[in-house]
Order: structure tokens, then sequence, then C-alpha cells
């Protein structure tokens, strides 16, 4: 069960917040604005005879650069030349790529580069660069195209070109298919859009950058809900008018993720959808980025989002049991009884119904473990008709009294060896069988093996390290913070107790008295999952932040055993050290 928010019990913090940077604003920003003239239209075929840009910062014009270029192998073609006034004449004089090519990318060294239709003009340049050998270096690139088309509806122009939108608004340069008039007139044009932009909201780079896909100003109409989310740890919430919960998420930094989701940096369909309908962001801020993912698991699992997919019905998790039978079975079940019931350790939590399904058949295979639904009665034995999988060798047969009981038990106790997390006989049999398979060329199912034993050994090494958390009554550690603070954690039976940031070390010790005293209770765990347990995801999120935390005080030994299922996940190479967690 989660705590509320309102009753958590989370101590203050005495770190004064520092100012949110939201991104490069748009007039610090030094653009440098590029059009090409070439003779066709593939960059990997056809060669760049002029280059024409221009640099600008704030509106005004820093500089420019303009040259002719000499192909070396390409024909400049009749129907090119009468495009571009560009004849093979007027560049037999021209210096080539290999000169021209190093001067341009001094000129535009720490800029942002825009073209009309970029893909082509900087797919020119890149080829450029890979063919003679010069190093690309990987600039933030703005389309005006895409841009115009987010902000300039069909009503107000017919299409995109260059020409158009050079008409649409007015620019003092008119294209005239020459790299520099054309650099020029696209340098109006971008900052004809920068205004329509500002209107929206758009003052920085990153924002900018962000606006591709369509429904955009749709959205950007609802940056309002942003103002006012604090620029720090926390999560933060999306509501509908009924002040349902639509959508939960967590950020080390609230404010500017939450800002996101309207300037266009989320570009999932059922995120779109999600802010349509939203009308409000609630927030609840946190000492640290650690307190906020496990305070988003806790929410999440409680409220069930329609628009979040982890962490969503912890109730549905999945466990492998043996049944409570004189010749027990495998079964997969979801509720607190069926595990009460098994005969042996339960194997999981798996995170899908489907993944345990396939682990069970898999275990069904490897070892003589009775298949069949039906008690094993008198009656059944004296009838003596043995069900398919006796029939085919797969089980000794006791429905149909071909085993007795011991020689059964006896016969399955390397199964429940590796339900107890001894993966020795599982990794034998399994290797076995896909040497087999992969000889008979059947290697799908061969992959289908190893995926399922994989999946075995991680869950196994995932509960093994979470019974190990859970066993100790308490760890205080801390963790170096983002402004230079510590984050300090109490963690009691595998569950995040109390939580606080300091500023130093020294710090350290009052608060850390303090959140002691003031955090949650938890119960032991007891011998199967119950609703005062800590969810596994959040004691899974904890057992890797304790992987580089720093201890202060532990109640308790907090161990995994030598050869359990940690050991042979990692010897088997299905997870590395830390991984299981």
């Amino acid at each position: 069960m989660s705590i509320p928010f309102d009753r958590a019990p989370t101590a203050t913090t005495d770190t004064q917040l520092s100012f949110d940077s939201l991104g490069a604003p748009l007039h610090e920003v030094t653009f440098v604005i590029v059009d090409l003239e070439t003779t066709g239209t593939s960059a990997g075929k056809s060669e760049i005879t002029e280059i024409g840009a221009v640099k600008t910062r704030g509106g005004e014009v820093l500089g420019e650069f303009q040259s002719l270029v000499k192909p070396e192998e390409s024909v400049i073609s009749p129907f090119v030349a009468r495009l571009t006034g560009i004849t093979h004449a007027m560049v037999d004089d021209a210096p080539s790529i290999r000169s021209v090519l190093p001067s341009f990318l001094e000129f535009s060294l720490g800029s942002v580069l825009v073209a009309h239709n970029a893909p082509f003009d900087i797919g020119f340049l890149r080829s450029a660069c890979e063919r003679l050998d010069y190093h690309w270096p990987q600039p933030t690139v703005l389309d005006t195209v895409t841009l115009s088309r987010r902000v300039v509806g069909r009503d107000e122009v017919r299409n995109h070109k260059l020409s158009t939108l050079a008409a649409h608004f007015g620019t003092e340069v008119s294209p005239d298919h020459r790299a520099l008039s054309d650099a020029r007139a696209t340098g109006e044009l971008l900052h004809r859009l920068l205004e329509r932009f500002g209107g929206y909201g758009i003052t920085t780079l990153e924002d900018l950058a962000a606006v591709r896909q369509a429904g955009w100003a749709k959205r950007q109409a609802k940056s309002h809900l942003a103002k006012g989310v604090p620029a720090e740890p926390g999560v933060y919430m999306f509501l509908d008018g009924t002040r349902r919960v639509l959508y939960i998420g967590k950020s080390g930094n609230m404010a500017r993720r939450v800002r996101g989701y309207f300037n266009a940096s989320e570009n999932r369909g059922r995120m779109a959808e999600m802010i349509t309908a939203a009308q409000e962001v609630s927030c609840l801020p946190c000492a640290h980025a650690l307190e906020a993912e496990v305070r988003e698991i806790r929410l999440i699992g409680e409220l069930a989002p329609p628009y979040n997919r982890r962490s969503k019905n912890p109730e549905r998790n999945s466990w492998i049991v043996l049944s409570d039978e004189e010749y027990p079975r495998l079964s997969v079940v979801r509720s607190t009884t069926a595990l009460e019931k098994s005969s042996a350790i339960p194997l999981g939590p798996f995170r899908s119904r489907k993944s345990a399904q396939a682990v069970k058949e898999l275990l069904d295979t490897l070892y003589p473990v009775k298949r069949c639904t039906a008690r094993v009665t008198a009656a059944t034995l004296a009838a003596h008709r043995p069900c398919v999988s006796s029939q085919v060798g797969q089980c000794g047969g006791p429905c149909a009294g071909v085993t007795d009981r011991q020689t059964y038990l006896s016969g399955i106790a390397d199964l429940f060896d590796a339900m107890g997390g001894d993966f020795s006989s599982l990794r034998r049999l399994c290797t076995q069988r896909m040497t087999r398979l992969a000889s008979e060329a059947r290697y799908e199912t061969a992959a289908e093996v190893r995926d399922a034993m994989r999946s075995a050994m991680s869950t196994a090494a995932r509960a093994e390290s979470a019974q190990a958390l859970r066993a100790v009554p308490e760890i205080l550690a801390h963790s170096p913070g983002p402004d230079g603070g510590l984050d300090l954690a109490v963690i009691r039976h595998g569950k995040l107790a109390a939580a606080s940031h300091v500023r130093g070390s020294r710090a350290v010790a009052d608060s850390s008295a303090a959140i002691r005293a003031t955090a949650e209770w938890v119960p032991a765990p007891g011998p199967f999952p119950a609703d005062t347990d800590s969810l596994p995801e959040e004691t899974r999120v904890l057992s890797q932040w304790l992987q580089t935390a720093t201890l202060i005080t532990e109640q308790g030994a907090w161990s995994l055993p030598r050869s359990g299922a940690n050991f042979h996940a990692q010897e088997s190479g299905t997870v590395r050290l830390g991984d299981a967690v």
C-alpha cells in the first residue's frame, strides 16, 4: 500500500533551488543559413557547384560566404545551367570542393545550420565530407520547410517552396536559384518564422528543434498548464476535467519535463491524445530523484492511469508453483492463496503471464513432472489409463500407477532445486536440448529454449535480490545530488521510508537523525506476498540505487547467497553483476 502524498514522511530540504535553465534563447543563437547549387539531385552521384551562406545572430548579419565550386567528375547539364545560370565556363577557374569545403566548415563552426529543404543541402555537405575524409561536426540543423509547415497554414500559401514563402512574407531578397541569394532569402524567412513561433511561446533553440510533427500548435495552445510547475525533483500528474488522473510521470526537473509535452518534444501519438484531454497538471515535489521514482511507481500501481504503460497492475504478477498434491505438478498462478499451498518455493514474480507460461512449458519439457490435471485416485490407478504425456515418455505416468510417489518425487528433485534458485540442472538440460535442436536445424525452437531459460534465471535473480533487501530492517544511505549536495534515504524492509536532501556532509548527521525519527514504520515481510510489502519494482529501484550509494548505518546484513540464483545467472551470462536487481 503506497503512502498518501499528504501524509508522506518526507523531510524538507535546506537547499536553495537554482534557476532552471530553459535552453538557449533564440536571439543569442548563431545561425548559418546555407544554400547549395549542384549538378543534380543525388548526393552520392552529383557534385556541388556553388555554396552560399549567411551568418546571423539576433537578426543581425555577421558575415557571408560565397564560392563557386568546380565539379571534379560531374557535368553541368543544360537544364541545370538554364535553372541556375551556372555554366562550365563559370566554374572552370573556380576552386575544387577540396579547397572550398574546409573554408565553409570553419565559417559555420559552432553555429546552427539552417536550410530550406535541409536534407538536400546537408546531405550534399555530409557526403562531401565523407568522400574527402573530413570530420563532419554534427551541428544542430533546422529546416525552414518543416518550420513553415507548422505555423503557415494551407489557407495562406499553396505550397512551401522558397519562392512562394518569400513572396508571401515579402522578403527583401528574392530567390533566384543562386546560392547566396537563396541563402539570404532563407535567412529572412527564418526570422519571419521565428516571430510567429514567439507568439506560441517558443523562445529557445531546444523548443524550436523539437517542432516536427503535426498537431504541435494544438498542444502548444495548452502550454499554460505548465505554468507554476516547480523546477525541482518530483512527480507530476495530468488530470482531465473530472480530475481523473490520465498520466503520471517523474523528473529531476518537473518544469523542464512538463514543458516538453507542449513544445512538441513528445512525439508519441498517445501522448498527443492525452494532452488533448488534459485540463490540469498536479505536482508533488520530492526530496530527490530517487523519491520521485519510488512515488511514481506507487501511484501508477495504485491509480492505473490509462496513458501509463509501465508499473501498472502490479497485482497481475505471475508465479510458477508446484501444486500441493500427492504427485505435484507445475501451474501458473497469481493469487497469494495458491502460493501458500505450494509444496516448493515459488518461482517469480514474472512480469507477464505469457513469460511465466513459457518458462513453465520449458520446465515441463526438461523434467519428468506430471502434466495432466487428473487427481490420482484408486479408481484412476485401477483403470490404468496413462495420459498422453505418460504415453510419449514425458513423465513417469503417476496417473496410471506406473510410478509410485517416492520414485516420482526423486525424479523431480532437480526441479525442486531449480525452483529454489539452484539452476545447475536447468542450465545443463537446456544446453543439451539447445544443442540437439540446433543439430536438427530447429533454430527457432532452440532460441525459445534459450529465452525461457534466461527469463527463469533473471526472474529468480531479481526475486532473490528483492528478498535479500526486504530482510534488512533498516538501511540509511546517501548518494551525490545534482547540485553538489547529498541525497539521503531510509530504506526499511525494501521500502523507501523517508527521504531528504542536504547541502553538504556536515549536515548529514543532523538530517539522518531527523529522517530516521520520522520515517515510516514498515513491518517485516512474511514468507508470501502481502499488501504491506514493497512493490517489486520499488525494491528493484532501491537495490540499483544502493549499488552506488554510500551506507551510513545498517541494521542486519544485506547479502546474497553465494551459490543462489544471482550466482548462476551471472555465471551463465544471463545477467551481469547488479543487473538482476
